[in-house]
């Protein structure tokens, strides 16, 4: 399976079954070869969820993350090799998801990547009833956090929504790797477009997708729950 390019968001959709997202595949083609979606004048919005891979200090695949076995990952120097410095405005966005025990690299890609980092977005994930989901993994402690770095190219300020929105997303956990839909929400009252999503699962309205699963015809899968206000 070959990363590739979503059709163009305001395009109609072909009339076919939606077929259920499946876990983001990405192959080993040489990442030179790869192209990122353009737009005139560079996207001033990205949104990333890269495969990150695991591994330990002897540099095998750490064993609390062989259940990540079940799509491809990518190492921190493949995903800051991506040429994404060449396909953003001047003056641009970046929220870029990293497990926590990866914050090094997801600084380093970010770097790569050409934002230089400002704050972050906590998505702190919750039961139904509305206490920490302690179902996550981890050597240390049981993560029941994920971060998104907040990077900035240029001198792009967030709307004026941004400086009321607080930095924590507070929902329930939903399959694995998925991440909460009112990220997208938030993005869209922060940050201005065109937005382009990285590594996408399905497509969205309003935004170019880029990734294994993002065709029009891949449909959401699984229950959304409200977030905790």
């Amino acid at each position: 399976m070959t990363l590739a390019a979503a059709a163009d968001p305001d395009a109609e959709p072909t009339p076919a079954r939606a077929r259920r997202a499946a876990p983001l595949r990405v192959d080993a083609a040489p990442l030179e070869s790869v192209e990122l979606p353009r737009t005139a004048g560079g996207w001033s919005c990205v949104y990333a969820d890269p495969p990150w891979r695991f591994t330990n200090r002897t540099g095998k695949v750490a064993p609390e993350h062989r259940r990540l076995d079940r799509y491809d990952t990518m190492t921190a120097p493949e995903i800051a090799s991506l040429p994404v410095a060449d396909v953003v405005s001047a003056n641009a966005h970046l929220y870029l998801w990293v497990p926590n025990a990866l914050l090094p690299e997801g600084l380093a890609v970010m770097q790569g990547w050409g934002f230089r980092y400002v704050s972050n977005l906590v998505w702190a994930k919750r039961r139904k009833d509305g206490g920490p989901d302690g179902r996550g993994v981890g050597f240390y402690f049981r993560n029941v956090t994920e971060l998104i770095l907040f990077g900035v190219r240029g001198s792009l300020r967030t709307l004026e929504p941004g400086r009321r929105q607080v930095n924590m997303i507070e929902t329930r956990k939903r399959e694995h790797s998925r991440k909460p839909e009112e990220a997208y929400d938030l993005i869209e009252a922060c940050s201005p477009g065109p937005y382009l999503e990285m590594f996408a699962r399905y497509a969205r309205p309003g935004w170019t997708s880029w990734g294994a699963e993002s065709g029009d015809d891949v449909a959401p899968r699984g229950r959304q729950y409200p977030a905790y206000r």
